[in-house]
């Protein structure tokens, strides 16, 4: 199908949150008329940075309220959109049979516009490389767009953490074979790293990990990642720009996806430490990381960081598709400080 027109409109599901606000960021910067969907347009906590930007003050970006389980809540806003990059997270994402009745309502509704011929899927690296078995990334350690988990392993379920990897891969699917069905519009997916980069507006700071990650780690407390993975990162700005290249590229066909990283990866630990390198002014107190895992684990730390170190991550597809330069790790991490102090406030432990 095509890409969205130039100065089209574009319609960003979660666009209160981290990703989904520098998304509506970038398409305004870009030229095109965004509308963008959040739970509560009243909200001045998580919207006013939305209703800050200029576009909103020219009528180039309006708000709209959209319960995600409320079925037909996208009808009249996907209606004369060109695109939707549906960022928005759901609410459980162990209950797979959830999962694909949201996918489905949301498809409905991009079917019934009757305008919309590109999506762009936020799905999650989680998709790619989350594994029952760590044993399975050393038989297959390149991180790329054709590798899925074992979805054969018998551990794999959402009892044993595994609901959110199979429900991204429910949602690629689910809109891959809608955008099929249809003719009419293609489904391109885009599976982000470790977002790590600045917030655009306090609340974000709880809004996805990472960036709370950093958060604890400027006040004294943060956990190690689990089974010792190291970070796998993107700047969310970077990943934004990967969701607006999609929607423009020529290159991409329905039910592709894209890893979206910068294939920088770092110890959990060692980002804390970098803090002080990168902003020797803060005079940061560097913590190590609690670790809570069973005694089972820690007993394996070794074993688990000397297969991740065998990783090989592999960025090509999205670059050649969409022609992102992807800033480096130490940036996002510096951004990311500043952002958590200026816009939130974050006060930074000292010695």
């Amino acid at each position: 199908m095509a890409p969205v027109p130039h100065r089209g409109v574009v319609a960003v599901t979660g666009a209160a949150g981290f990703l989904g606000g520098w998304v509506v960021r970038l398409l305004l910067d870009k030229g095109y008329r965004v509308r963008a969907c959040v739970r509560n347009v009243d909200d001045a906590a998580r919207v006013d940075f939305l209703k800050a930007m200029p576009g909103h003050a020219s009528g180039r970006l309006t708000l709209h309220a959209a319960d995600l389980d409320r079925e037909g809540c996208f009808d009249e806003i996907f209606a004369g959109c060109h695109g939707v990059c549906h960022v928005a997270h759901i609410s459980d994402y162990n209950d797979q049979a959830y999962v694909k009745r949201t996918c489905d309502h949301i498809v409905a509704s991009v079917n019934a516009s009757r305008s919309v011929t590109r999506v762009i899927v936020t799905s999650s690296v989680a998709a790619v490389i989350s594994e029952m078995d760590l044993q399975e990334v050393v038989r297959r350690p390149v991180f790329y767009e054709d590798r899925y988990p074992d979805e054969m392993n018998p551990k794999r379920t959402p009892e044993r953490g595994q609901g959110y990897s199979m429900g991204k891969l429910i949602a690629e699917r689910a809109f891959a074979e809608a955008a099929e069905i249809s003719g009419f519009w293609d489904a391109i997916t885009c599976c982000p790293g470790d977002n790590v980069g600045p917030i655009q507006s306090a609340h974000q700071k709880n809004m996805g990990p990472w960036q709370h990650h950093i958060e604890g780690m400027l006040v004294g407390r943060y956990d190690q990642n689990g089974v010792y993975r190291p970070w796998m990162t993107v700047d969310v700005r970077d990943d934004a720009a990967c969701h607006v290249g999609l929607l423009e590229s020529l290159a991409v066909k329905n039910g592709e996806r894209y890893i979206a990283w910068s294939t920088d990866a770092r110890r959990v630990e060692d980002i804390c430490a970098d803090i002080g390198r990168l902003l020797p002014e803060l005079n940061h107190a560097y913590t190590a990381p609690v670790d809570a895992f069973p005694d089972r684990i820690k007993a394996r730390e070794a074993e688990f960081r000397a297969i991740w170190s065998l990783c090989d991550l592999k960025n090509e597809r999205i670059r050649a598709a969409t022609g992102v330069i992807f800033r480096p790790l130490d940036e996002s991490i510096r951004d990311c400080v500043e952002s958590l102090i200026a816009v939130a406030r974050v006060q930074a432990k000292t010695p």
